[in-house]
């Protein structure tokens, strides 16, 4: 009889489970692997802030589960939201359906922790999922809608005042975006900058605790610089809909209150009968087995397990801890079916990377590193791709990188507008019917033979290699030979009149220079592997000559600009190592890399073909994503 593994939560901790089972039982017909979620996606969670603040749109950090999961035959998706377990029975009963499990594995995440302060539930807003994010994004827009009609200074001024409750790193990246979108706000909305207020309270006198004092003062000194007002060691006693209280008696007057200042394990498995610790958390042992329940594992921000080796302090609620309880719990859940010994938790956190806006961060990596500004910057984006390339998800690796570098908005990223700005690709039309023009006559001419030029469709070889020369001449006639020794004569004479000189265009009286006008020996090597015929290097000129037709035709017609494009790159850099291009010709390069700039979309076809191609591509590799996926009772 089949065994039943069932992971209830698709965030960092449930994914990493899920992959690492789907992976080991792909081929074995007894398992069965159910992976249930509310929702029919991932929340890329450490980028809530972005879609809070106005970077990004909510769609770009919701990465769906049939993309991630397409290469895992054995994992079933099913959206539902879980109610409540029974361990008699061995049952996980949601409003859908109810799912029969042998393992179980809860990682259902954590949400924001309000501590019971008076108001917060009624008027503030909390940081913890998308649907908080995208609310809280709509109140501001509404806040300097409202703002703009507003004739009451004092209120008006309230309703632009944006005030961030807990220093962490969520409240501090909150912090950041508000920062970058303020000028924005105030140009849409016809809005003053100076009206606008945003203030980060946090009643622990120090803030983003889990750094260095080194961070904590650069980012500091950061978000003061560009105007946030920070209040330490005072924290909120109560939050109403225009100000809130402060523990000291003060007040500040504020219509938007976002609430980061702690989190807790989602209230969801309160009723769960696990015995709970700190903040609601699920008790675990090293093996993330929860308490007094066998074959049943906790991972994730759910989990709450003292890590014996780090001052016997709770598993960290961040995204590393995460995936690694979620890899825990899987090789304990195989290793229970397969036979084996258990796997111990060892965390092993390689650092911490806070952003403060698009531009500015700081991190703190290995216990010892220090990083700030740009390079902190690019280390966060370059950490995120690598989660993509982590669990195999190139697709979502790609989107990523257009959102955050070319699809961006007002600047807001660490290159500023350099790579998000978007050109008028019409004009790239001349350019690319000369340049396909250019190839073209140069496939004409060596295909027929026009303009004046030699076809290379004949017998002799085109290819200044001396392993195929001396071939060419031995079978030839002694005519031939004669011929050669002639055309020697000539050139020499040429040699000896003229001098070769570097130029990247023609003058007059001058003689071109090559590239390179010898072959490395290592470039060589592979030619001769390639070509290490006469009849060969024969069939290579020819099959050359038809490719550079080709070429000139897709560059007229603007199809698959970006991938001949990127050939011709190619076959110029052939070119030079084989000794036969000039310095002259140097500009195919520049302009081959302008033209990938999507130019085949301007009137060509590209614009019908590409788009075609991606769906066909998208929905075979990928599979088509659903706002429902119900796998385990198709």
């Amino acid at each position: 009889m089949a065994k039943e593994i069932v992971i209830v939560g698709a965030g960092y901790a449930g994914v990493a489970a899920a992959q690492q089972l789907g992976k080991t039982f792909k081929k074995d017909e007894s398992i069965n692997i159910t992976l249930i979620d509310k929702h029919s996606y991932l929340t890329y969670m450490t980028e809530l802030h972005e879609v809070a603040g106005g970077r990004v749109e909510p769609d770009a950090i919701k990465y769906d589960l049939r993309r991630l999961f397409k290469k895992y035959k054995k994992v079933d998706l099913v959206t539902d939201t879980i109610k409540s377990v029974n361990y008699d029975t061995k049952e996980v009963l949601g409003e859908q359906h109810t799912y029969k499990y042998d393992y179980l594995i809860l990682a259902m995440g954590g949400e924001a922790n309000t501590f019971g302060i008076e108001g917060v539930k009624e008027h503030g807003f909390t940081l913890w999922s998308i649907e908080a994010a995208e609310r809280i994004r709509a109140h501001i827009l509404n806040a300097c809608y409202r703002a703009a009609r507003e004739h009451d200074e004092e209120k008006r001024r309230a309703l632009l005042s944006f005030l961030v409750c807990g220093a962490g790193f969520t409240g501090v990246e909150m912090v950041g975006e508000l920062v970058d979108w303020v000028p924005r706000l105030a140009h849409d909305y016809k809005l003053n900058e100076d009206e606008f207020s945003i203030h980060l309270v946090e009643a622990a006198p120090t803030i983003l605790n889990m750094v260095t004092e080194t961070e904590q003062t650069k980012a500091q000194k950061y978000m003061e610089k560009v105007g946030v007002k920070i209040s330490l060691g005072d924290g909120i006693v109560k939050v109403a809909e225009d100000h809130i209280q402060l523990a000291s008696g003060k007040t500040i007057p504020t219509y938007t209150t976002i609430w980061t200042a702690g989190v807790q394990a989602n209230t969801e498995t309160a009723e769960f009968g696990i015995e709970k610790a700190r903040a609601g958390r699920l008790v675990a042992n090293q093996y993330m087995e929860a308490k007094d329940h066998e074959n049943v594992y906790v991972v994730g921000d759910l989990v709450y397990y003292e890590e014996a080796d780090k001052g016997n302090r709770p598993v960290p609620q961040i995204v590393q801890a995460a995936e690694q309880t979620g890899h825990t719990a899987a090789l304990n859940v195989i290793a229970a079916i397969k036979g084996g010994e258990k796997h111990e938790f060892k965390g092993k956190y390689d650092g911490f990377m806070v952003s403060i806006g698009a531009k500015y961060g700081v991190a703190y990596l290995y216990d010892k590193y220090h990083m700030s500004g740009f390079f902190a910057m690019l280390l966060k984006h370059i950490i995120n791709i690598k989660y993509f390339f982590d669990i195999r998800s190139l697709y979502n690796m790609v989107t990523y990188t257009q959102h955050e570098f070319f699809d961006i908005k007002d600047r807001r990223n660490i290159f500023g507008g350099f790579l998000s700005s978007k050109g008028n690709n019409l004009w790239m039309i001349p350019l690319r019917i000369f340049y396909g023009s250019m190839w073209l006559i140069e496939g004409l001419k060596k295909v027929f033979g026009l303009f004046g030029a030699n076809s290379w469709f004949g017998d002799t070889t085109v290819f200044p290699f001396e392993w195929l020369q001396v071939a060419d001449v031995a079978s030839g006639a002694s005519e031939a030979a004669d011929a050669t020794s002639a055309a020697s004569d000539v050139a020499a004479t040429a040699a000896d009149a003229s001098q070769a000189v570097f130029s990247l265009n023609y003058a007059y009286g001058e003689e071109p220079m090559l590239v390179f006008d010898k072959m490395p020996d290592w470039f060589a090597s592979i030619m001769k592997f390639m070509m290490p015929n006469l009849e060969v290097a024969l069939f290579m000129q020819k099959f050359m000559s038809v490719v550079e037709l080709l070429i000139g035709l897709a560059l007229i017609a603007g199809l698959f600009t970006w991938l001949v494009s990127a050939g011709t790159v190619v076959l110029v850099a052939m070119f030079c190592l084989s000794g036969m291009f000039y310095w002259v010709n140097m500009w195919f390069v520049p302009v081959a890399i302008a033209l990938m700039n999507g130019s085949g979309h301007a009137f060509g076809l590209d614009y019908w073909v590409m788009p075609w191609l991606g769906k066909l591509f998208d929905k075979w590799l990928y599979g088509k994503p659903n706002h429902i996926y119900n796998d385990k009772f198709k």
